[in-house]
């Protein structure tokens, strides 16, 4: 089998998490009568601190179940140009929400309330009514990069003094946790609402959890049903994410341990021009050299057995997961020592 760094996504559930999938109790979640269910989400509302939490298919719909909520047709959504809800959710928040985006320049994905202030529409019928913020933590296309909570609470404190909206995208947020020590708690008590994705670093087969005030998961419950969500005895996979939430949370230091280690293999190659800061569980690199060379480098890798992802003529991707052994981790410093 290929070593598989393309993304945290492509995971399988261990063992024991299958046996904790295989023994749930199931029903109809639509009717509210999953016990799986009902208790991941209290258990994850818990954690974060929050009112109440509504499980989904996936964290592009819980992304935008919220921006559904959270906007009217005609309103407009500050974000970084990389974010995830703007660059890879189909063009969701235009499709589902009839809003369009203010995409700011960031830090390795990371916006300052500066920036938010400044992005901010007056009041004027010529311009979009501007009422979300979203943030991405970890982000994607930052290499992997965690948000400061202090520059967080600062745009918080932005979008409060102009009664804005305030979402997380938390695909990756138990890495961010883990990587810098902030509580779950934390960030709950700053967003309206946060998204947390089950199936990248913690290993479930699918899902992810939307978390807000009992008002407004009540009203992403119906969204939720609008968008076809709504999930029959999925109690199943509830049990995975059970089952990651006890064991799966602080095992994320090991991939970005790994991380680190093949980072530090290709700060040694010529042919790497540069390598994004290694903070969590993603190596983004870029090569120096031909055009479209990192199709070109990822095509050899797939060759020795590793599969990395090309995200754009001079860029690729590894994504460290579950999966990826010390074992594994060795070959591919191996692999990257010989090119």
């Amino acid at each position: 089998m290929p070593i598989d760094l393309r993304s945290d996504t492509v995971t399988r559930p261990t063992p024991p998490m299958l046996d904790a999938m295989f023994r749930a109790s199931v029903g109809d979640d639509v009717f509210g009568e999953d016990p799986s269910i009902n208790q991941l989400e209290a258990m994850a509302a818990r954690f974060f601190g929050m009112e109440a939490a509504l499980y989904c298919p996936s964290g592009t719909m819980s992304n935008q179940i919220a921006i559904k909520c959270h906007t009217q047709p005609g309103d407009e959504v500050i974000c970084e140009q990389n974010a995830h809800i703007y660059i890879y959710e189909g063009g969701g928040i235009a499709f589902n929400s009839g809003s369009q985006v203010r995409a700011l320049p960031g830090d390795r994905g990371r916006i300052s309330a500066e920036q938010v202030s400044l992005a901010i529409n007056p009041d004027d019928v010529h311009r979009a009514h501007t009422s979300l913020v979203a943030l991405e933590n970890t982000c994607n296309r930052g290499g992997g990069s965690c948000y400061d909570l202090a520059e967080v609470k600062k745009i918080q404190q932005v979008c409060s003094d102009n009664h804005l909206k305030f979402h997380l995208d938390g695909a990756r947020l138990f890495n961010a946790l883990v990587a810098t020590g902030r509580s779950a708690r934390e960030f709950g008590e700053v967003f309206d609402s946060i998204s947390v994705c089950l199936n990248k670093g913690m290993g479930c087969p699918i899902g992810s959890i939307l978390l807000g005030p009992a008002t407004f998961i009540k009203r992403a419950r119906r969204v939720r049903k609008v968008f076809g969500g709504g999930m029959r005895q999925a109690g199943f996979m509830a049990a995975a994410g059970i089952y990651a939430f006890e064991h799966h949370i602080d095992r994320l230091a090991e991939d970005h341990a790994h991380a680190r280690q093949i980072a530090a293999a290709l700060e040694k190659k010529d042919f790497v021009k540069s390598i994004m800061p290694v903070e969590t569980n993603i190596v983004i690199f870029e090569l120096g050299g031909a055009v479209d060379c990192a199709r070109s480098l990822s095509a050899q890798l797939r060759e020795k057995g590793i599969l990395a992802m090309a995200i754009s003529a001079s860029q690729i991707r590894m994504v460290t997961h579950l999966d990826v052994t010390p074992e594994m981790v060795g070959e591919v410093v191996d692999v990257i020592e010989q090119l």
